[in-house]
């Protein structure tokens, strides 16, 4: 394996290449990205719907999550939270904070693009249906918790959540094989699916997938029955309390996590300083 701090001066390097992709390339690649983590994210929630011990349901939810992320490292797909370790480039003046947005912006709109047609597709194929519509009644109730969070504790629990998906990325990158790069993923992203942290791109499969499957009358039916929603509960799950309760204050932390508490202290404390 690398040292962390050789991995650090792998993945500075390799900046160059993603802040200067081409629009469309770099576009395509985050769709891809944002397909996998809602992969993930849906088979996450297909291993977990039967599971009635929360802890249990947690801990199957988590050892199936983090395939999306394995895919997106081994395909050099690109994801939003884990490219805020550009950053690190940006430190180092290898590129410049406009060509990190530029990059950032491409891949977020990319990362919720990918993810939206994956739950159109997810809905149309049928799955929902598992147990009579008890995976869509399950799909709404994970949908609704995300949407009524408040601004302050979906923030901090973004923060929380890409500390833990960043230092997953340079732990795959340190590793020099491919079983190592996928566990590196694993356990990690294991560890931020059991603690319940917000992660903007699988949300953006989970409460999308939510509001689709509140359309239909009998995964609606299967909520209020099943989890002991009432109409107006319900009601809260829409597209406003998506961006506005979630996506927003969520991203904001996953931001500050990545960059602030797991990128940008690496990279001083392993006094990564490039060779001229």
């Amino acid at each position: 394996m690398l040292s962390m701090r050789e991995a650090i001066e792998k993945y500075i390097d390799g900046c160059k290449g993603k802040v200067e992709c081409r629009a469309l390339k770099l576009f395509v690649k985050a769709m891809l990205a944002g397909m996998m983590i809602a992969f993930g994210a849906a088979g996450s929630n297909v291993a977990a719907y039967g599971v009635t011990d929360f802890g249990l349901s947690r801990l199957v939810a988590g050892a199936v999550f983090p395939m999306g992320l394995m895919m997106v490292v081994m395909t050099g797909a690109e994801l939003f939270t884990g490219d805020c370790l550009a950053v690190m480039a940006v430190v180092r003046k290898e590129h410049t904070v406009l060509k990190l947005l530029r990059m950032l912006v491409i891949v977020f709109i990319g990362n919720l693009m990918g993810s939206v047609l994956f739950v159109l597709a997810d809905f149309v194929s049928g799955q929902y249906n598992y147990s009579s519509g008890i995976l869509g009644a399950y799909t709404i109730k994970i949908a609704l918790g995300k949407c009524n969070l408040s601004f302050g504790a979906a923030l901090v629990s973004g923060i929380l959540c890409n500390i833990l998906v960043c230092t997953a990325v340079l732990l795959a990158a340190c590793a020099k094989d491919v079983a190592g790069k996928l566990l590196s993923c694993f356990f990690i992203i294991l560890l931020f699916v059991v603690n319940g942290y917000e992660h903007c791109v699988a949300n953006m499969y989970y409460v999308p997938a939510g509001i689709v499957a509140k359309m239909n009358t009998l995964y609606v039916s299967d909520a209020i029955q099943q989890y002991g929603y009432t109409a107006e509960q319900l009601e809260s799950l829409n597209i406003q309390n998506f961006l506005v309760n979630n996506l927003l204050p969520v991203t904001i932390g996953n931001i500050i996590g990545g960059m602030l508490f797991c990128g940008l202290p690496l990279l001083y404390i392993n006094s990564a300083r490039k060779n001229k």
